[in-house]
């Protein structure tokens, strides 16, 4: 048997396999005698039809059965022998056919993991955003807050403006395009919000009680079905009811309505306080996404596209997990499965390269989990519940898989403050940073 390894870039090879005329044609003989013994043709008994017959009638057959055994008796030890560990099941190709004293060719494309020598990755020059606090966006937190809380009163007189909540029953349609069609009574909808497709909150507003209207549309570049983005669509709206917000007053009774404060000022503080906690955490997490993504700059990488389809399909599950959740689908965010992969694609190539190079790293400097690192982990699950402590320590102690991901998580916490540590840090208000991002 010949086989030849064509180096296609970093992570993908082309196996070459050529089975000798005489193996081919043993397999040929060895397949056409099995079936001639279950074979049964009309004027013979099973089992007693002439072979020649058999390969008469048999031939495709024995051709499918003897290529599938050639394959699969050639290609994993042709792969072993050339030290090849595919990431997924080989791709072949430029199969040939099945010949009496022809050898049989054929080519499997493999993707592999690619060989990783970290070289820079101490001294990574990051930006890290600055904490301010701000007063505004507190204010804006209580406003949400105080929406929350405001009474739906409905208004008998007047047209539509912006901060009505409606009732509406429509009717929806896209020219030429029946099977968009879909329709639906007692919807509720805010205007004033900019969450509506364009045209329709301008077609609302000014509509009076009881009216009919006709309102166009335009489709959005993320629509589910992409021949359709940017196109035209017809919303018939029959107004029922409307309502207006009424706000409370933001005094201290506001503020008493949450149970834990007495006065605003108080809730203003405390509020004030969650947002900072939750703002350096963001800012933390950012960090840590810059740091890898210097690294790869730093050590540029080819990835298989079978990790990277595991990991759009890891964050497509999470999404829609959290859709679901919400009482929503991708559909009702104007996207499909495979508009998803198509748009999250880059994200999770990132993501593949940088646990890749993380992995390297853990390696290359010889990062451990020490007893110390797994009790401190178990406290933050347990979140300083000593009962639950117990039982954390219980669960990962019985679970081999979730200890094992547990420890492979710390060793990516360690990698990660490895590289922040040895990095150059410059603090940068986030307008810089955002701007910089957006170039």
């Amino acid at each position: 048997m010949q086989v030849q390894v064509e180096e296609i870039n970093d992570v993908k090879r082309k196996i070459h396999v050529e089975v000798p005329a005489e193996r081919v044609s043993a397999a040929i003989d060895r397949s056409f005698a099995s079936i001639q013994k279950k074979a049964t043709l009309s004027g013979f008994r099973k089992g007693k039809a002439p072979l020649a017959m058999i390969k008469k009638y048999y031939r495709a057959a024995m051709q499918d059965e003897v290529m599938r055994r050639l394959y699969e008796e050639t290609l994993f030890p042709a792969l072993t022998d050339n030290k090849l560990e595919p990431v997924d099941a080989p791709l072949i190709e430029d199969m040939s056919l099945i010949e009496e004293g022809t050898p049989f060719k054929y080519s499997a494309l493999i993707e592999v993991m690619p060989k990783i020598l970290l070289k820079d990755y101490k001294g990574l020059a990051v930006k890290k955003e600055r904490y301010a606090a701000d007063a505004a966006a507190v204010d804006a937190e209580i406003e949400r807050m105080r929406e929350n809380m405001a009474q739906l009163l409905p208004v008998e007189e007047g047209v539509v403006e912006a901060g009505m909540v409606l009732t509406v029953d429509y009717s929806f349609a896209v020219p030429g395009h029946p099977d968009e069609d879909s329709s639906g009574q007692d919807a509720q909808v805010e205007v004033g919000k900019g969450t509506l497709l364009p045209g329709l909150e301008e077609g609302l507003t000014g509509m009076a009680l009881g009216e009919t209207k006709e309102i166009a549309v335009t489709l959005p570049d993320s629509h589910g079905n992409p021949e359709l983005a940017g196109s035209g669509a017809v919303f018939t709206v029959t107004l029922k009811e409307m309502k207006k917000k009424e706000l409370s007053a933001l005094d201290d009774e506001f503020a008493q309505q949450f149970g834990e404060f007495e006065t605003l000022a108080e809730m203003r503080g405390k509020l004030a306080e969650i947002r900072e906690t939750q703002m350096k955490e963001r800012i933390e997490n950012d960090l840590k996404v810059r740091i890898i993504d210097a690294l790869i700059e730093q050590n540029p990488l080819e990835v298989p596209d079978a990790l990277v389809r595991r990991q759009t399909d890891f964050m497509l599950e999470n999404m829609k997990n959290r859709l679901k959740g919400q009482n929503m689908s991708l559909e009702m965010m104007g996207l499909d499965e495979e508009g998803f992969r198509a748009r999250f694609w880059p994200e999770a190539t990132q993501k593949v390269k940088g646990g890749l190079l993380v992995m390297a790293l853990v390696e290359q400097e010889n990062i451990v989990v020490a007893d110390d690192d797994l009790e401190a982990r178990y406290a933050k699950i347990a979140a300083g519940d000593e009962t639950l402590l117990e039982r954390v320590r219980t669960f990962y102690a019985a679970q081999k898989n979730a200890h094992n991901s547990l420890i492979a998580e710390i060793k990516e916490d360690k990698a990660i403050a490895f590289l922040l540590e040895h990095a150059v840090i410059s603090e940068v208000d986030a307008a810089e940073l955002n701007g910089a991002a957006e170039q």
